[in-house]
């Protein structure tokens, strides 16, 4: 038994040796950023992977700020309660006003059908979360966003991977936003991604991450938004493992799911949701109500065991949010104070996946 305590996530590395090895070109040419071959090679590969063009950035968040202004928002932009607080920070940062809209019950993405109802004269866009990694519905958001000539944008930032009968789902809406941070299923340490099938669009986004110059021309308003090749370099590597990572993943996942299945919890199944290609990057748990959680994860943490409320709190109701944003969505709110995910990575013992479930079930037993 591992007598270490078990985080939520473990960053998977590749080793020293191969990571010296393929830094070696670094030190031989002292290219260490600014659009350098690896960062290069990283994109033809991704690009070659989701079979659409992307840019790769400094992290997850300066991905949709990126995506923000490379479609020109103004006003109002409907988005979900129910994600991570930069999906809603980006949207006040760059003064927009963000419209709250519930989740369905299912998956916990963004409600379509909630949606019309709430859209304002000044409402440019759509920012919906590919929530855990399981995919929105595109189909209905895609028409709500035609109809109303509104841009869609995903973040996907749980989504590296992720494919709906058989293609990826990154190339849907206008931008779709990645996080290659160290807790997500393919990492950079720090990075993310922006990607578009509109070709007008990855040329916005390439002058805007390099401060909006190129060469000796300064072509529009930019930020440095760029990654580093030692960055990239860890992403490489860690793209030569990622099959035998995620198949890991899958064998954790599929045992918590056996040895959950009779509690009174909601554990997603991605076998339910038809033509999905999973990820497995989290595995998150639904309880009863709020105390319920609150209980089990007193009893997990009393054994070094750090599960996460993930996603907590529910961003309507940030309490640095203004009055008049604070739209009532009961959905994510009771999703947020019941969620947990449970620790997930590659080389998580069986054995502490048996014995955290053991934890769960007694106490649940003695719950109910």
């Amino acid at each position: 038994m591992n007598n270490t305590p078990i985080q939520v996530s473990k960053t998977y590395l590749p080793t020293r040796q191969d990571y010296y090895e393929l830094l070696e070109s670094v030190w031989d040419n002292h290219w260490v950023t600014n659009n350098g071959p690896l960062i290069r090679q990283l994109e033809a590969t991704l690009t070659e992977r989701f079979s659409a063009p992307l840019k790769v950035v400094s992290n997850g968040t300066v991905a949709i700020q990126l995506a923000i202004r490379a479609l020109d928002l103004t006003g109002s932009v409907i988005t979900t309660p129910y994600s991570y607080v930069a999906t809603t920070n980006t949207l006040l940062w760059a003064d927009l006003t963000p419209i709250f809209v519930d989740i369905e019950p299912e998956w916990f993405c963004l409600n379509p059908d909630l949606i019309e109802e709430a859209i304002r004269p000044d409402t440019t866009a759509i920012l919906a979360t590919h929530v855990y990694g399981y995919p929105c519905n595109h189909e209905a958001l895609a028409d709500i966003a035609e109809r109303h000539n509104l841009k869609l944008i995903y973040d996907a930032a749980h989504a590296f991977d992720v494919a709906v009968d058989g293609q990826s789902i990154l190339t849907w809406g206008d931008i779709s936003t990645l996080s290659f941070h160290a807790t997500k299923v393919f990492h950079t340490i720090e990075g993310g991604a922006v990607l578009s099938t509109d070709p007008d669009i990855i040329e916005r986004l390439q002058l805007m991450r390099s401060f909006g110059h190129a060469g000796r021309d300064f072509l529009s308003l930019g930020i440095n938004g760029k990654n580093s090749e030692f960055h990239c370099g860890i992403g490489l590597l860690n793209l030569a493992r990622l099959e035998e990572n995620r198949a890991a993943r899958k064998r954790i996942s599929d045992l918590y799911r056996e040895l959950l299945s009779e509690m009174p919890l909601n554990c997603l199944d991605p076998a339910n949701y038809p033509g999905l290609d999973y990820n497995y990057a989290y595995f998150p748990v639904f309880c009863w109500d709020n105390a319920m959680r609150e209980e089990f994860i007193a009893k997990l943490n009393a054994e070094e065991i750090y599960p996460r409320r993930y996603f907590e709190p529910s961003l309507n109701q940030l309490d640095f949010l203004a009055p008049e944003l604070r739209r009532s969505c009961p959905v994510s709110e009771r999703a947020a104070s019941t969620v947990v995910c449970l620790p997930l990575y590659p080389d998580l013992p069986l054995d502490d996946v048996r014995r955290i479930c053991k934890i769960i079930r007694k106490n649940i037993l003695q719950w109910w």
